[in-house]
């Protein structure tokens, strides 16, 4: 039986993120679909001051294609992919990063479409909010918020999104972006990681909806990726989602695999997760 593995990405991502990982599963003989969520990848809008030589008032001024999207349009999205892929066989949803609060919104909201979830260093919110884990003692060590203090730009109240540019050349910055996210790869990677980027990300989550269900979301089997190399999620973090969930649903605790990766590494050199999916899928 064919697998179909559909993949979610992180904040400021897309799709493009996934063709790694989704090439040499295809080449091992599974189905796979990154999704792009709404407003990345071809259906971003991106600011004329991100392009070229770069016009940062510009950048800071024009308005987001990503003003009033929200969760509920994410799930709906992935939602209607998880359906399609499901009349055909059985369907592995995986999410990196942010991608973990919408797979978490889609299990509560569809587990009978979904065989397993799979998060790799991702949000899986349970006894507190993502703003309440953010503020944590977990977090306390993330390299991630100081990190993009150094790429901001624009007013997210005034745009309606949060505008990171990813295209910075100024060399702290891009030292700030390495060690946060890539301390274990190379800068030309890292640049080549960037601009994939998409420069805006939706304002809010629905802290609700992104929050496990024991009832639902509990019903599906579930594995946490650990990266143990994450200076941007913590080890600590992704040790309380593991925990908290276990406690959520005893009778159904997450399958924990550990890779030694950063943020990033892994989806530039997916081998470790290739084989951990693919070990998934023949299981």
């Amino acid at each position: 039986m064919i697998i179909t593995f559909v993949f979610v990405h992180g904040a400021f991502c897309n799709s493009a993120v996934w063709a790694p990982t989704s090439r040499e599963l295809a080449l091992r003989g599974h189905r796979t679909v990154p999704v792009d969520l709404p407003g990345h990848g071809l259906g971003a809008t991106i600011p004329t001051g991100y392009l070229g030589s770069q016009d940062l008032d510009d950048l800071a001024k024009a308005p987001s294609g990503m003003a009033g999207i929200s969760t509920a349009d994410d799930v709906a999205i992935v939602t209607d992919v998880v359906g399609r892929a499901a009349a055909h066989g059985p369907v592995v949803l995986v999410g990196a990063s942010r991608g973990g609060l919408t797979i978490t919104a889609v299990g509560n909201a569809v587990p009978e479409l979904i065989d397993r979830l799979v998060y790799i260093s991702a949000w899986c919110c349970v006894d507190a909010t993502a703003s309440e884990y953010t503020a944590g003692p977990e977090n306390a060590t993330s390299l991630l918020a100081a990190a993009g203090v150094g790429i901001a730009v624009a007013n997210p109240q005034e745009i309606g999104a949060i505008r990171l540019n990813w295209r910075t050349a100024d060399p702290a910055h891009l030292d700030a972006l390495q060690t946060a996210l890539l301390a274990d790869g190379t800068r030309e990677e890292l640049i080549a990681y960037l601009h994939t980027q998409d420069p805006d990300e939706a304002l809010t989550v629905d802290e609700q909806a992104t929050r496990a269900d024991a009832a639902t979301w509990g019903r599906i089997p579930h594995t946490y990726v650990r990266l143990t190399e994450d200076r941007a999620m913590p080890l600590a973090l992704q040790d309380r989602f593991i925990a908290e969930a276990d406690a959520l649903t005893p009778d159904n605790p997450f399958d924990v695999r550990s890779v030694a990766s950063s943020h990033l590494r892994f989806q530039i050199h997916p081998t470790e997760i290739v084989e951990i999916l693919d070990g998934l899928a023949v299981g």
